[in-house]
């Protein structure tokens, strides 16, 4: 799954999804320079869930430990309330965790990447050890779609589009960037973006304030965007930086290329 082109869409997805918990938008809002180096936040969280998904052991194992250090030197303030309170609370760390899951597992599968409810249930209960690479307890990580359902229905009462989600969102449609690469943002990232806030659930619409599309548009619109971009090689692909993908093929051998169907296996 975690090859497929899709990701992009799904990625940014999460993002818009995440930003929507005030407490954990706050952290990050306040503890790096978002507004100047989302792309670079984007391409640091790709590179942790590439090395997690096709790195050794020891290389998850080292990412992991990166990510809670950083975590734990970090606070935020509430500033309604004054309060200040670490940005590695468990619960905002999964947050972040089942928003991501989330993303993946439902742009993914409505773009056409074909998985089982047992296959996604899979999906969701292997990516645990990624949550306790960051510092979540395994035990309080959703392990199938049940349980992923519930946790948002519970956790929904605490999301607001607050002034931080204001700001991703507003940097999310556009991105500063060099004069000369203005039409390419007009041309792809605007409708990658736009894809990716369309396939937001109902109650993310609503709390952004804009009206939701029509669920068959953004399905098909998904399919086609899907169908385009599987359409590019896989191998020009994994090109890219930093080519996880290659180097696992490399150590584990031909064999080990990740492809759709391989999935039931």
């Amino acid at each position: 799954m975690h090859g497929d082109p899709m990701m992009w869409v799904a990625g940014i997805r999460a993002l818009y999804l995440q930003a929507l918990h005030p407490r954990t938008v706050r952290g990050v809002m306040q503890n790096s320079d978002f507004r100047r180096d989302a792309w670079g936040r984007l391409m640091r969280t790709a590179n942790f869930v590439g090395t997690t998904t096709y790195g050794t052991c020891e290389a998850a194992e080292k990412a992991g430990a990166r990510v809670r250090k950083i975590h734990g030197m970090l606070k935020a303030s509430d500033p309604d309330t004054g309060e200040r309170y670490p940005i590695d609370e468990p619960e905002l760390l999964l947050w972040v965790h089942c928003a991501e899951i989330d993303s993946y597992l439902h742009v993914l599968r409505r773009s056409g990447f074909h998985l089982t409810d047992a296959q996604a249930d899979r999906y969701i209960a292997e990516n645990r050890v990624s949550a306790q690479l960051v510092g979540i307890d395994p035990a309080d990580v959703p392990a199938d779609q049940a349980e992923l359902a519930a946790y948002f229905e519970k956790v929904l009462p605490e999301l607001a589009a607050g002034p931080e989600a204001r700001d991703v969102d507003a940097f999310l449609m556009r991105p500063p960037i060099h004069p000369l690469l203005l039409p390419a943002r007009a041309l792809l990232w605007r409708r990658v973006a736009h894809l990716a806030y369309a396939s937001l659930p109902p109650y993310a619409h609503e709390l952004y304030g804009r009206a939701a599309p029509s669920p068959a548009a953004v399905t098909l619109r998904l399919r086609v965007t899907g169908t385009l971009l599987r359409c590019i090689p896989a191998r020009l692909r994994w090109q890219l930086p930093p080519k996880h993908i290659l180097r696992a093929m490399s150590r584990l051998g031909p064999g080990s290329r990740p492809a759709p169907y391989k999935v039931g296996r």
